[in-house]
């Protein structure tokens, strides 16, 4: 690739487009809950993706900040301290069922959130169910209902 399209192809993470349900499921979500990000990207690339998309968060975690990255222990740990809460009191929310699983070694509850095209058509995406899960949703604004938003 010559540098520009290197540099257009590294920008893309930033440019991702949110599922339909984000916006509206995450401000019902916020309503009742601290709603936080816990990404492995870098602090930049997730201010820059969280703006481009339009989402609100409270707080934005990123795996930098703890040293390790998911699925280490220390980065669930680390994020339910940086929130002032105890593991037990912080709902992993994920697309990932492997994220899903080490947050809960962690002590952290989890809520599968089912993204079939994450992947693109005939892609290997996770899928309900999930038996593992604390919660299991088709999307933010199913997990806002099962959750009582």
């Amino acid at each position: 690739f010559d540098p520009a399209a290197r540099d257009e192809l590294t920008l893309a993470w930033e440019r991702l487009p949110p599922w339909p349900d984000a916006a509206p499921g995450l401000a019902r979500l916020a309503k009742r809950f601290t709603v936080a990000t816990l990404s492995n990207g870098n602090r930049s690339q997730q201010a820059a993706l969280i703006q481009f998309a339009d989402l609100s968060f409270q707080r934005s975690l990123s795996a930098e900040d703890f040293r390790h990255y998911k699925p280490d222990r220390e980065v669930y740990l680390g994020a339910a301290s940086a929130l002032g809460l105890k593991p037990d009191e912080v709902m992993m929310v994920a697309a990932h069922k492997g994220d899903l699983r080490a947050a809960q070694a962690a002590g952290l509850r989890a809520a599968f959130v089912e993204r079939p095209l994450e992947k693109g058509p005939g892609g290997a995406a996770d899928r309900l169910p999930d038996p593992d899960a604390d919660v299991e949703a088709t999307d933010f604004t199913d997990l806002a209902d099962k959750l009582g938003c």
